[in-house]
């Protein structure tokens, strides 16, 4: 059967108390959102997503899912259930079999859960993750308790809810607003909805902490994965001088068949080396000419999105220029910010630095600039 997946996006999660939206959240270098379309179709069975967002964030979302199977975002509504009214009126032209509805900012299911839950709905027409509630339920009124609530049969309901999506979108179309859940319509309408078991990982990020709190429960599945590169270029007469994506002031710049940023193309190595993906020649051949005198921050550009194909996260970069002129020490910050922009991460994992070769060799004649590079990525085991 043919199976869609709404991801909800469209709130904005007061709750969290943060500037963004909950679903837009850096979590391990990538967006929450990201995370969470990801997660959907780990298991093979989704065959696309339906995102739905505000108005104005559309072509954010679409630039986040690049890459995925996921059709071009739709506006959501003032409430949660208009707005997944919205996606499914967007499925509606070429309806699926089965419909899934996710929250954006859950970026972790575990594994089976959507099997579980597309099997379930094989002899039922609606079905949730859900876990038992484990915890005493205290009824609070003025800051004080005023009963204890039987805990006995409740459970504390996760996404993605699934259903057969004729029947959703009929009942969307025909509810009162209120609902506060999908399930809560075919419960509603007196259809029975099958519990599948949920997951105390499947957190949907809604307090202060809980991105923390995402991430060191995801930090275990990934495997560190370090790389090194260096590389050279001869200082030459009638060149501009780029180091690590900034001018710098000098008599004279460095040779080479792109702007030959001695920094970023060692930067660049390194990221290839972690990934085991060769390095700059291989994706920037020098014999093409489209790469004459190229901006060398486009390559860097290139190795980070490396990473995020591989759904990595850059943890450190480590670059040191080996040369006695110019010196590097008053440029250094202007470097380190620039590269943090290129790479898309904070400026605290990114360290640039310099040393010389105390006049020996080629770096000691002023004859040209090295560079070395180290960084560590965390990949997905």
């Amino acid at each position: 059967m043919r199976v869609a997946a709404l991801l909800m996006a469209a709130g904005r999660g007061e709750r969290l108390g943060t500037p963004d939206s909950k679903q837009f959240l850096p979590l391990l270098g990538r967006p929450v959102l990201r995370h969470a379309a990801e997660a959907l179709l780990r298991d093979g069975l989704v065959d696309m997503l339906q995102p739905v967002c505000a108005e104005a964030e559309r072509g954010r979302v679409d630039r986040i899912l690049a890459g995925l199977p996921a059709r071009p975002a739709v506006a959501g509504g003032a409430t949660r259930q208009a707005s997944v009214r919205a996606g499914l009126e967007a499925l509606a032209a070429e309806p699926p079999e089965l419909v899934l509805v996710h929250d954006a900012a859950r970026p972790v299911v575990p594994a089976g859960t959507v099997a579980a839950i597309v099997a379930a709905l094989a002899d039922a027409e609606g079905a949730i993750p859900a876990q038992p509630v484990a915890d005493t339920l205290k009824l609070g009124e003025g800051g004080v308790i005023s009963r204890t609530v039987p805990r006995e049969g409740l459970h504390r309901a996760q996404t993605p809810q699934g259903f057969r999506f004729p029947l959703l979108l009929d009942l969307h179309r025909a509810a009162a607003e209120g609902a506060t859940d999908d399930a809560s319509l075919l419960e509603a309408a007196g259809r029975a909805v099958r519990l599948v078991p949920g997951s105390e990982d499947n957190v949907k990020i809604t307090y202060p902490g809980d991105v923390e709190r995402v991430e060191a429960a995801m930090l275990p599945r990934f495997l560190p994965r370090v790389g090194t590169g260096f590389d050279v270029h001869r200082l030459v007469e009638g060149r501009r001088l780029f180091l690590c994506g900034v001018e710098v002031p000098h008599t004279m710049g460095l040779d080479g068949h792109s702007d030959a940023d001695v920094g970023l193309h060692a930067l660049c190595d390194a990221i290839y080396g972690a990934l085991a993906e060769g390095d700059i020649g291989r994706h920037f051949p020098p014999s093409q000419m489209q790469w004459k005198d190229a901006d060398s921050t486009r390559f860097l550009i290139h190795a980070a999105g490396r990473i995020a194909a591989r759904g990595g996260v850059l943890a450190n970069a480590d670059v040191t220029l080996i040369c006695e002129r110019p010196k590097i020490t008053p440029h250094a910050p202007a470097m380190i910010a620039r590269v943090a922009e290129l790479l898309g991460v904070p400026e605290d994992r990114i360290s640039v630095k310099a040393t010389t070769t105390e006049r020996l060799g080629f770096p000691g004649r002023e004859e040209g600039i090295a560079a070395q590079a180290a960084v560590s990525i965390l990949i997905p085991s």
